[in-house]
This record gives structure tokens, C-alpha cells and sequence, in this order.
């Protein structure tokens, strides 16, 4: 009875020494005290051990205390070790407040949990009446190993624990009645014990809570109170809310418009591993608004929410590094994320992974696959499957070149797409997999010029230019055409231009514009372009003269492959030091 004593006079003092905050010195009373065998003392030990209080950091330590106490029927040990049990021996630091068994309805990540021993003492803490014990006990029933699940139970052990006024138990109650809800009733009063958790603090409950008030599911809409819901949620760390929140900031929605702040919470969710939030991000980004789009932003938050498994942003991020915006452009990687986006379930990155197919960028299996996508719809009557099917056969993608079953897709999918008509048209005026008819071939490549399709413009032009294939030779219809394609920044319809206007041809000789136009297919690295800039700058042809730059722009031909200018640079090399001078 003295040894009781004094370990309670111990306790005690501890506690006093505690509420001064001097922790290190409350914990060397608790511990002579539970040295002593005071079961509180024990407990109170195991905790202090778990949250540093007054000694370092020791899970293996606050085990040991913990089981000590809770193999003497304390309650709040039982329940607190059946949570670390749950969370995971082996993960990082538990937050332990209040209610310890609270963690495990939120969204924090935790360590692989120990079914088995969780279950012995939640029971244990369960049948002695605790709250927490019987949310936790009916947690696991739910959520364990298939061998431990007992839906019916659960649910009795969460009624008991909402009861006794559990927010974690009027939780598990709700989701469980919940999800055999049947009648509107019987959602309407799972909807009230979720609510009722909300209003027990439990941010999960609350940031549920808040969606029924912004959807009006079981609830009145009520945008406001949805976002106060949302913003206390977040507030403790629900990544969803903080994306829920963000969202309505963002819009204006139940709130004053805050696009700073909105962007700042979603960020906050993205961080904390919420894809979608993060997908939300890379889409503002790659999108703009009061600012440029920045792609490179775009591509980091892309690149989190796809690495989660977003089956969009793998194609958002597929499309980046396809064309090269906000990242090094690399079709292999653009290939390898459209693949992953197909993985994930995103069947709109069939088409573009197709396209790096068709453009020679993506592997022989992408090639085989694409084509039977595109075979299989097209005999589905999907008319850009048939144009995409039609192309794999005349170019050879995937299967054997056959420019005559080519020509009969073509012909069905020009029926309602443009790009189908161009290339129809153009088999017709070549000959391909059909007999030769210009005239008919010329009808369907100015459908689709009408349109304003690009490729199209320019066959036409190129045909006018040269007054073959039946066509009549117009330059200045010619002409029209390449400023319309080169307009929408076709790179050759601007070289063309520049020939054009260059002389030798049915329109007016023009160097100035001839130069423009070159100088603007040279900066978009049309080899051909640079080299006849350069002749331009060395020769003085539309009277600038600039010999320095001619010679860049002629290496630059040269360096991609363009073998004539190198006749140029030789011939600028050899000139003598006065004439460059006079040139000058």
C-alpha cells in the first residue's frame, strides 16, 4: 500500500510538473512511478515516449509501456495501441491528440498496419466501453483483411460508438448506411450521422459534409457552408478539401473570388499527393489567363499528377513533350506517356499517340496497336478511325502497305473529315491505289482547302506553280494560297513566298518581300530558306548587305545537310578582304 502510494504522489507531482511545462522532469516522475507498477504512470510513459514529451522519440520504448498498461485493463492504452497497430509500427510519427483513433479517418498516409494485433486490443477497449475502442474495432471489421471483415458488425460496433457520441462512429455509421442506402429516406439519415461527425470536428466527416452541400446531395445547396466545411477541413490537413477549397476560391463559388489564394490551396493539395489537384494546376498553367500560359510549370504539375496515375495529365504531358512547349521536345517520351495515359484508361490519347505513329516517332508495337485501334473503330464506322486506318495502309504503319484498300478508306472518311479529303484527293491526282482523275482529285483537296486545311492550301498552290497534273498554271492563285498557309504558319508556303517573290515567275519581282518572307521560314530552320538568306545578305539582292550573317545562316543549311551552301560559303571565303569591305 506505501509503494502504491508513493507511485501515486509521484504521479501526481509529475502532472503538476507537466502543467508548469517542465516536461523532462514530469517524465522522470512518470517513469519511477511506472517502475513502481502505477498503471496511469505506465500509460502516461508510453505516450511521452510516442510525442517526445520530455525524452526522445521511441517507438519500440512506448510499445513496451503501452502494453504494460494496457495488459492491466487501461482503456486509453488499449485503444492507443490498437491505432499505432493500425497506423503501422514502422511508420513516422502518430499525431496524437485527444482521440488517437481520429488519425484513421483521415487521409494521412501511414505505415502497413498490423491487422490482427490491432483487432485483440481494440476488443479489448471496445468491450470495456470505450468509443474509440468500438470505432477502431468496427474500422477494422470494415477495412481489414477479407478473413476479418464483418459488415454487419461493424456497423452494431459503430452505432455503439456514435452512441456514445464517437465522431468517429457516427462517422463509420453514416458510410455504412450510407452504402446500402436504398430509399431517400435512408441516405437522408446517413447523411445526418455524417454530419453529425462533422460537427464532431472529424475532418474527413467534414470535408464530406461539405460536398453534400455544394452537390445538394442529401442536402439543400448551400455553396457558403460548403466552403466553410471545406475551409475547416483543409485547415487540418484533408488534401481534398484543400483542392475543394481552392477550386470555389478560384471561381467565386460560395466565397469572394480569391484566384491567388484558390491557387495557392490547390497547390497545397497537389503537394500534399492529391492528383487531381495537381492536374488542376498543370491545366491553369498550360492554359493562361491573366499571364502568358508558362509550359514549363505546367510540365513539372502534369508530370506529379501523372506519376499518381491521371490518366489526362500523362496525355497533357505526352502533348508537351510532342511539341516540344515548356520542355526539351522528344517524341520517344511523348510516345511513352501517351502509352501510360492509354494504360490509365485515357482512350483520347489514342489519336495522338497514332499521329507520333504515323509521323515515324513512336515503336513498331505502338504502329501495330494504333492500327488495330484505328481498324477495329473503323469498321465501327468511326470516320477518323477510317481516316487514320486509311493512312496506316498508304504509308505501311502496322501492317503491309496497300495504297488500294488506302484509297477506299479515304473515300469513306472524306465523307466528313477534311484531312481525308486532302489525302484522297491527292491519291486521285497521283494515282495511287486508283486510276489517275486530276479533275476529281482537285475537287476534294479545295473541299478541304476551303476549310482552311493547311496541307491542302499548299498542294493547291504547288500545283498552280507548276501547271502539272491537268491544273493551269496561275502564280497568282499560287500566291494566294501560300500567304493563306503561310498565315496559319506553314514554314514552306513562307519559303515559297519568298521564291515567288524572288523573280522567274508570273508576278511582280519583289526582293524586299522575297527576303522577308525567307528570313521568316530561316528562323523557323527551313534549310533551304537559310540558304537563300544567306545569298541574299552576301549578294546585297534586296539591298542589305551583311556578310557576317550570311555566312550564319549558310552553316546553318549546311549543318542540316543542305550540301549546295556549302559552294556559297566557299565562295564568300574567297572573296578578298577590300571587296568585303566595299561589299559592306
Amino acid at each position: 500500500m506505501l509503494k502504491d502510494w508513493f507511485a501515486d504522489r509521484r504521479l501526481k507531482q509529475a502532472e503538476a510538473l507537466l502543467a508548469a511545462d517542465r516536461k523532462a522532469d514530469a517524465f522522470k516522475l512518470f517513469a519511477r512511478a511506472a517502475a513502481a507498477g502505477n498503471v496511469e504512470a505506465q500509460f502516461r510513459v508510453g505516450r511521452a515516449y510516442l510525442s517526445a514529451e520530455g525524452v526522445p522519440p521511441s517507438r519500440l520504448d512506448a510499445v513496451r509501456w503501452l502494453t504494460q498498461a494496457a495488459e492491466a485493463n487501461h482503456v486509453e492504452a488499449q485503444t492507443l495501441l490498437a491505432t499505432l497497430y493500425l497506423h503501422g509500427l514502422g511508420s513516422g510519427s502518430v499525431e496524437l491528440g485527444a482521440n488517437p483513433a481520429a488519425g484513421l479517418f483521415t487521409s494521412a498516409e501511414s505505415g502497413a498496419p498490423d491487422y490482427e494485433r490491432g483487432l485483440i486490443w481494440a476488443r479489448r477497449a471496445a468491450d470495456a466501453g470505450s468509443a474509440e475502442g468500438q470505432a477502431l474495432l468496427a474500422f477494422i471489421l470494415t477495412s481489414g483483411p477479407e478473413e476479418m471483415r464483418d459488415l454487419d458488425q461493424a456497423e452494431i460496433w459503430y452505432r455503439r460508438a456514435a452512441d456514445n457520441n464517437s465522431p468517429q462512429g457516427a462517422f463509420g455509421l453514416g458510410l455504412s448506411l450510407l452504402r446500402r442506402a436504398q430509399t431517400p429516406e435512408e441516405r437522408a439519415t446517413a447523411n445526418d450521422w455524417i454530419e453529425r461527425a462533422a460537427d464532431g470536428k472529424l475532418p474527413s466527416a467534414q470535408y464530406l459534409t461539405g460536398l453534400m452541400y455544394e452537390t445538394g446531395s442529401g442536402r439543400a445547396q448551400d455553396m457558403p457552408r460548403a466552403v466553410a466545411l471545406y475551409r475547416t477541413a483543409a485547415d487540418l490537413g484533408v488534401r481534398s478539401a484543400m483542392a475543394r477549397l481552392g477550386l470555389c476560391l478560384m471561381e467565386g463559388r460560395g466565397c469572394k473570388k480569391d484566384t491567388q489564394t484558390g491557387e495557392s490551396w490547390l497547390r497545397r493539395a497537389a503537394l500534399a499527393g492529391d492528383r487531381d489537384a495537381a492536374a488542376l494546376v498543370g491545366e491553369m498553367y498550360s492554359r493562361g489567363g491573366e499571364l502568358p500560359p508558362n509550359y514549363a510549370e505546367a510540365a513539372m504539375w502534369f508530370t506529379r499528377a501523372a506519376e499518381a496515375g491521371h490518366a489526362a495529365s500523362a496525355r497533357s504531358l505526352g502533348l508537351l513533350f510532342a511539341s516540344g512547349a515548356g520542355v526539351m521536345r522528344d517524341p520517344q517520351e511523348a510516345a511513352r506517356w501517351l502509352r501510360r495515359s492509354l494504360e490509365l484508361g485515357g482512350q483520347d490519347a489514342t489519336i495522338d499517340l497514332a499521329k507520333l505513329v504515323l509521323e515515324g516517332a513512336a515503336s513498331q508495337e505502338d504502329g501495330r496497336q494504333s492500327r488495330q485501334w484505328f481498324e477495329t473503330a473503323a469498321g465501327n464506322g468511326d470516320l477518323v478511325a477510317a481516316f487514320n486506318f486509311g493512312i496506316c495502309l498508304a504509308q505501311g504503319v502496322g501492317i503491309a502497305r496497300d495504297d488500294r484498300r488506302a484509297a477506299i478508306w479515304l473515300r469513306r472518311a472524306a465523307e466528313g473529315v477534311v484531312n481525308a479529303q486532302y489525302w484522297y484527293g491527292r491519291m486521285l491526282i497521283e494515282g495511287r491505289g486508283l486510276e489517275p482523275d486530276p479533275e476529281e482529285g482537285r475537287r476534294w483537296v479545295e473541299r478541304a482547302a476551303e476549310t482552311g486545311m493547311t496541307d491542302a492550301l499548299v498542294l493547291l498552290a504547288e500545283l498552280h506553280v507548276n501547271g502539272r497534273s491537268g491544273f493551269e498554271r496561275d502564280h497568282h492563285r499560287a500566291l494566294e494560297l501560300f500567304e493563306r498557309a503561310a498565315g496559319q504558319g506553314h514554314v514552306g508556303a513562307m519559303f515559297a513566298l519568298g521564291a515567288l517573290h524572288g523573280g522567274g515567275h508570273d508576278i511582280p519581282t519583289d526582293t524586299t518581300t522575297a527576303q522577308r518572307w525567307f528570313r521568316k521560314a530561316a528562323e523557323r530552320n527551313h534549310p533551304h530558306a537559310q540558304m537563300m538568306l544567306g545569298r541574299f545578305l552576301a549578294r546585297g539582292v534586296a539591298g542589305e548587305t551583311d556578310q557576317s550573317a550570311a555566312r550564319d545562316w549558310l552553316r546553318r543549311a549546311l549543318a542540316q545537310g543542305l550540301s549546295e551552301a556549302a559552294g556559297d560559303l566557299a565562295a564568300l571565303d574567297a572573296t578578298p578582304p577590300a571587296g568585303r569591305a566595299a561589299a559592306s
